[in-house]
């Protein structure tokens, strides 16, 4: 069967990017309108979260939605876990720069407001925000008909903006990262939430009951072993898999010790046909966040979380600027 991409089935993850470059220009002048000021930006646009100044702390900011996992739900008529994927990309994303999540609020956008759908959402929602205990302080619902279009009227868009902190002096940004530094990783729960558009299209609907698994919360984690252990560099894996390590630093990253990918993935790619490599560009694989150590750090995070966290080497910090992957069966560069 001919094989397809992420871009065949309707994402183009290229386009995407330069989409963003071309917004990018003109909300980097917008900083110079808290320059000097509580507010002050401390960081750039294009990172998980961006950073304000409110004195000894930073304030970081990130907004993120669920994409075509709200179609998966729609289709099963299940959304009580839905909400929990919504906290999880945003606390995620937040973590990335070393701040501790603190609240969340969230925007429903309905095709036809549906009692039962809010519920269940709203219980997913308290279920994701007891994980990872934040405070869900408000949002925004809006019935537009003309603009969401869903399975039969159940149609619904779901979104959220988290707010976190984290002092100055141990914001988390990439730029300490060295050669030689040791690459760790968290697992994930299965596909979270990506590449669902393209798992979608290729998946017997028997197994899309997987699909709507909830995103892995990794609070927990994440801050202590930050709060305990020197961390150079945090990655949420997302879309674009372990493309999402180049975001970090301008150094690249050998990677030979990967987990073995959830047979969901396995299934992804016999049904689709999909190269390894697409995969690995697509798709968490297994890895659902990445912690970057100098090794003795990483030597004695491993020995308190490794069993308690599933915690696993994934490989280094190489010179080389690319994400390259050493496999049983094949070796390739992203």
């Amino acid at each position: 069967m001919p094989s397809i991409t992420y871009a065949k089935a309707g994402v183009d993850i290229r386009k995407e990017e330069l989409a963003v470059k071309s917004m990018v220009s003109w909300l980097r002048k917008t900083f110079k309108f808290r320059q000097g000021m509580h507010g002050q930006v401390l960081g750039d646009i294009g990172g998980y979260a961006n950073l304000i100044d409110i004195g000894n702390f930073a304030l970081a900011m990130t907004i993120d939605g669920v994409g075509s996992k709200v179609l998966v739900a729609q289709e099963l008529d299940t959304y009580d876990t839905i909400g929990i994927d919504l906290v999880a990309m945003n606390v995620n994303d937040l973590l990335c720069v070393g701040a501790e999540p603190l609240a969340l609020v969230d925007y429903i956008a309905f095709q036809h407001v549906n009692e039962k759908i809010a519920k269940e959402i709203s219980i997913g929602l308290y279920e994701g925000a007891k994980q990872a205990k934040i405070a869900i302080v408000g949002g925004e619902t809006a019935t537009l008909p003309e603009m969401i279009k869903g399975i039969g009227s159940k149609g619904f868009d779901l979104a959220g903006a988290g707010i976190g902190i984290v002092e100055k002096d141990k914001v988390i940004t990439g730029k300490d990262i060295k050669i030689g530094d040791v690459v760790l990783g968290l697992p994930s729960n299965g596909i979270h939430s990506n590449g669902l558009t393209l798992a979608r299209k290729v998946l017997p609907r028997s197994m899309w009951l997987e699909l709507l698994k909830p995103t892995r919360i990794y609070v927990e984690e994440v801050l202590n072993i930050i709060s305990n252990y020197r961390v150079n560099g945090l990655a949420h894996i997302t879309g674009g898999g372990l493309l999402n390590l180049t975001r970090l630093t301008s150094y690249g990253f050998f990677l030979d010790s990967l987990p073995q990918p959830q047979l969901i993935f396995r299934r992804i790619q016999e049904e689709s046909n999909i190269s390894m490599k697409e995969m690995y560009r697509t798709f968490n694989m297994g890895v659902g966040f990445i912690i970057v150590m100098p090794p003795e750090e990483a030597e004695k995070a491993l020995d308190a979380f490794e069993s308690k966290y599933k915690l696993m080497v994934l490989g280094k910090v190489v010179k080389e600027s690319e994400v390259r992957l050493k496999l049983e069966e094949e070796s390739f560069r992203l």
